[in-house]
């Protein structure tokens, strides 16, 4: 099973780093590997990203040495959307189906889950883990049960759908938050104006972006911003120093998913675009 490990980065370090070095440090590609599942575990509130894409058959979820457990979730919780065809995740027996952008929750302790492939077309889930201190139940959030706010507008280039589709204001987590974002037709920007958070670090996983087309990831402090050219199924690890915000050059969807302290969706410390260096 591969996975890596990605070690935090401080701020004055980050302003040295060259290109490479920058996409080295806070962009995963190749998520989806057939038949097998795929991890990073980043030292920023110990999130852990990656996907499963079972093809052939079912693949299990496995424990990585790193994180000493007996198994994947004994100390931790797990986020999972689907942003292939409709597929199924058996959990502790029970079996999950999950259509194209519905997410599953699964709570500290439960010992045994499997991906299964996509029925007509491949299933590809995109997973969070965090750290729990407390076992929730496992639960499924479809997108009518998101909470869902239409933001932005398409004279700012930024007409944007948001689905929080696992935060507390939907169903109980320790710390994982996780939703997506659409945007519509003729829009480009996500996240702008910027924001950071230093209660919580966050990922974003760029997908549905056209063939040919790419996106623009802005990220670093409000008066340094560095930027990563982001292709399909991949993903940026945002520090809780850092903006977080793109541009595509074509619409596109993308997950967010945040581990730290407060779980307030809302707590953020607004930019304006001015400020922007």
């Amino acid at each position: 099973m591969p996975y890596s490990i990605r070690h935090a980065i401080h701020p004055d370090h980050y302003k040295t780093l060259p290109t490479q070095a920058l996409r080295e440090n806070f962009l995963i590609e190749d998520f989806f590997i057939a038949d097998q599942t795929k991890f990073v575990y980043t030292l920023y509130d110990r999130l852990i990203v990656g996907g499963a894409a079972p093809v052939k058959g079912p693949v299990k979820l496995e424990p990585f040495d790193t994180l000493k457990a007996k198994f994947f979730l004994e100390r931790r919780e797990m986020g999972i959307i689907n942003v292939g065809g409709t597929g199924e995740v058996t959990v502790d027996g029970t079996t999950y189906s999950l259509e194209t952008k519905e997410a599953l929750y699964i709570g500290r302790g439960v010992k045994d889950v499997v991906f299964h492939p996509g029925k007509n077309t491949p299933a590809l889930y995109y997973i969070n883990s965090a750290p729990a201190h407390h076992a929730y139940p496992t639960r499924k959030v479809s997108l009518q049960e998101a909470e869902t706010v239409e933001i932005g507008s398409p004279e700012t280039s930024n007409h944007r759908t948001i689905r929080k589709l696992l935060v507390n204001s939907v169903l109980e987590t320790c710390q994982l938050q996780m939703g997506l974002t659409d945007l519509k037709t003729g829009s480009v920007w996500n996240t702008m104006p910027p924001h950071t958070h230093d209660r919580r670090m966050e990922a974003y996983f760029y997908f549905n972006i056209p063939d040919n087309q790419v996106v623009c990831h802005f990220m670093g402090p409000a008066d340094e911003t560095r930027h990563l050219w982001v292709k399909n199924n991949q993903a940026v690890i945002s520090p809780p120093w850092s903006i977080h915000s793109g541009a595509g050059t074509s619409n596109y969807t993308f997950i967010w998913g945040m581990a730290g302290e407060n779980m307030d969706y809302s707590d953020m410390d607004g930019i304006k675009p001015t400020e922007l260096q």
